[in-house]
C-alpha cells in the first residue's frame, strides 16, 4: 500500500510538471503572437516639442497595440554622449563625429527593426537628421509616414515623394496608424 501510495504521488507530480511546461510553453505562444501583431513605429524628426508623446498619447487611448521607438531626444544627452562616454576633445568636429556616431548605432537598429517610420519636420529648426532617416528608411523598404505644415511642402518634396502618406499634423499621423491597425476611420 505504501508503494501504490509513492507511485500515485510520483505521477501526479509528474503530471503537475507536465502541466506547468504546457501553461507556460500557451503564455510564451501568446506573447510572440501578440508581438507579432504589434506595430512597431519609430518616431524620427525635431525634439523642441512634445508631438511624439501627443501620438504615443492618441495611440493609447485609442487602446492600439503599438510599441514606439524614438532618437534620445535630450539634446544635452545626444550631443554629449560621445565626449561622456569616449572622452573629451578639444575639436567640436570630433565632440560631434563621436556623438552622432553613437547615436547612429541605435537610430540605424531602431529603424531597421520598425514597421513604419514617422518622420516630423517643425517649423523653426532645419532637420537634416530627420530627411536623412527619411532616405534610410526609404532604403529599406519601410512605410514611411511624414509630417510637416504646408510651408515646407517644395522643399521637402523628395521626402515626400518617398513617404506612404504626408501628414499635417499629428492627428492625422495618429488616425493613419489607427486605420492600419483596426481597418476604422
Amino acid at each position: 500500500m505504501h508503494i501504490m501510495c509513492q507511485k500515485k504521488i510520483f505521477n501526479n507530480n509528474k503530471l503537475f510538471i507536465v502541466i506547468i511546461f504546457i501553461v507556460i510553453i500557451s503564455l510564451m505562444i501568446l506573447k510572440i503572437v501578440e508581438a507579432y501583431n504589434m506595430l512597431n513605429v519609430y518616431l524620427s524628426g525635431e525634439i523642441h516639442s512634445n508631438w511624439r508623446e501627443e501620438i504615443i498619447k492618441l495611440c493609447e487611448d485609442e487602446g492600439l497595440d503599438i510599441l514606439f521607438t524614438s532618437p534620445v531626444t535630450n539634446h544635452e544627452a545626444s550631443d554629449n554622449c560621445g565626449i561622456e562616454i569616449l572622452g573629451p576633445e578639444e575639436n567640436n568636429y570630433w565632440k560631434d563625429s563621436k556623438g552622432a556616431n553613437i547615436n547612429s548605432i541605435r537610430t540605424r537598429k531602431s529603424i531597421t527593426d520598425c514597421d513604419v517610420v514617422i518622420v516630423k519636420f517643425g517649423e523653426k529648426y532645419k532637420q537634416w537628421n530627420a530627411a536623412f532617416d527619411a532616405g534610410y528608411a526609404s532604403a529599406l523598404k519601410k512605410s514611411i509616414i511624414v509630417i510637416h505644415g504646408d510651408e515646407h511642402q517644395h522643399p521637402l518634396k523628395e521626402v515626400d515623394a518617398a513617404a506612404s502618406a504626408v501628414a499635417k499634423d499629428q492627428h492625422q499621423a495618429f488616425r493613419i496608424l489607427k486605420y492600419i491597425l483596426s481597418g476604422k476611420l
